[in-house]
């Protein structure tokens, strides 16, 4: 855990396996496109975008960290209420 993006990419998957933990002992009626695979294209985002930001190339890890948050937020809605469907 060197740089930066070592940080915020490690962040943003524990974020994930809470998430992840949280829904899968839930008791709640689970989301019918929850699916195992999107979890994995989250953390897939998350482990490129760190290579690549440890490569030097901020002008693309930046941007793809941005992106895989905002596939977290779309597509696994962790929050409730936002966005609306």
């Amino acid at each position: 855990m060197e740089t930066v993006y070592d940080w915020v990419t490690v962040a943003i998957f524990a974020g994930l396996v809470v998430l992840f933990m949280q829904r899968s002992t839930s008791e709640e009626v689970q989301h019918e496109h929850d699916s195992l695979l999107l979890y994995l294209g989250a953390g897939l985002g998350c482990a490129v975008a760190n290579y690549i930001g440890n490569k030097g190339l901020h002008l693309i890890a930046v941007p793809l960290i941005i992106a895989t948050l905002a596939f977290i937020v779309y597509y696994l809605r962790p929050f409730k209420s936002w966005p609306k469907r």
